[in-house]
């Protein structure tokens, strides 16, 4: 049992890592202070090549596993811009995955090349207003017509929605009641993001101000037939390919935060000096840093854990959600403690534990809640009955 990372992961750490390093603390307060997408620092890294980790080395992608990619994405949130900079990467990662494992030759060509190259960007249109997590509650409706079809219906929390120029769409193709069941009759499709057909507002939030989140309004979007990945009604079993890579992701962003986070907590309690001494001599500081350290550091492993069963081809839903559960509490934790670290200036945008903290709470409800993270291993870990 071997814990260490190989050489290549080694190296796409410091790859990675050189990349961040060009984009300071500076950049990023001031992308959460005015927005605007960060196309700098996604530019940089579509040049590196990092964009296309997970995608298949005949489109100019690097051919590696979701272990790397999980990697990158640590490595990424680590170096300050936290999930702004991981959710300018993140749909590449998993967004496109059912198309690498569904798409014709001829779609992975005309789709992951570009956005390989950073030429394009995507969005990812499945959660709606009234169905939430209840994916076959979905609205969306794709009706057939001459030569594709017509989709009308609406989404929310589409992230990236004002600078993309593709969205992945899921949408009924066949009515829920007409389904023998609930997961029959949807559709995936990848198509233009037609403004003249999508309505895209954007969603005022927490944090991640720099990545819009967007709630769009389809009006007859013509879809061409050769816009579907796959065959009509298999959707949500293909959707099913970008779950647990995604929640993996997450979960290793969180962690890259909350040890950004806790990094610049230490920093602080070194320096910080009050009645005569440096308030990291306190136990009442050294404690509460020590116990996120201990969070933080199970999270990550149990990340790669739940990556390497996911590229050995083994069963990983229980260690992919646990993964995003663990992650998502202890990130959340070590930002609180590193604000709580600073005092009042934990308050100060200056010192940046404000804005890690604002985004740190994020992970604790998308992609999933983690109440259904324990129902799931409730269930199917544990042989519990099922409790919605």
């Amino acid at each position: 049992m071997d814990f260490a990372l190989t050489p290549d992961q080694q190296a796409i750490r410091s790859g990675v890592a050189a990349v961040c390093a060009r984009f300071g603390d500076d950049y990023w307060l001031e992308r959460d202070q005015q927005g605007g997408f960060p196309h700098e620092f996604h530019k940089a890294m579509a040049e590196g090549g990092w964009l296309g980790i997970t995608m298949p080395e005949e489109y100019g992608g690097a051919g590696l596993g979701v272990t790397e990619a999980a990697i990158m994405m640590h490595t990424v949130a680590s170096f300050g811009g936290g999930f702004t900079a991981a959710s300018t990467l993140h749909i590449n990662l998993f967004g496109p995955h059912a198309i690498v494992v569904h798409g014709t030759p001829e779609q992975k060509k005309r789709w992951l090349v570009p956005l390989i190259k950073g030429e394009e960007q995507t969005c990812f249109g499945v959660t709606e207003a009234d169905a939430g997590l209840d994916t076959t509650s979905i609205k969306t409706f794709a009706r057939r017509t001459d030569g594709g079809y017509l989709i009308s219906g609406g989404k929310i929390w589409t992230s990236t929605a004002q600078v993309a120029s593709k969205i992945v769409l899921l949408a009924r193709t066949t009515p829920k009641s007409d389904c023998r069941r609930p997961t029959d009759g949807i559709t995936l499709f990848y198509t233009d993001l037609d403004r003249r057909h999508i309505e895209v507002r954007e969603i005022e939030k927490l944090g991640r101000k720099a990545v819009d989140s967007n709630q769009i309004f389809i009006t007859d979007l013509f879809v061409p037939e050769n816009d579907r990945v796959g065959d009509e009604g298999k959707g949500f079993q293909y959707l099913l390919d970008s779950i647990n890579p995604e929640r993996i992701l997450v979960a290793a962003e969180n962690v890259g935060l909350g040890q950004g986070a806790l990094e610049r907590a230490v920093k602080y309690a070194r320096e910080r000096v009050v009645f005569g001494r440096p308030i990291g001599k306190n136990q009442a500081i050294q404690h509460p840093l020590a116990q996120s350290w201990a969070e933080l550091e199970a999270a990550y492993w149990m990340v790669l854990r739940a990556a390497w069963l996911y590229d050995s081809g083994q069963p990983c839903g229980a260690e992919a959600n646990a993964a995003k559960l663990l992650a998502g509490g202890a990130g959340f934790e070590a930002a609180t403690r590193a604000v709580l670290t600073h005092g009042g200036m934990g308050y100060a945008k200056e010192f940046h534990v404000e804005r890690l903290f604002r985004e740190s709470i994020l992970p604790r409800i998308a992609p999933v809640t983690e109440q259904l993270i324990l129902s799931f291993i409730a269930e199917k870990v544990l042989g519990l009955p099922k409790s919605y």
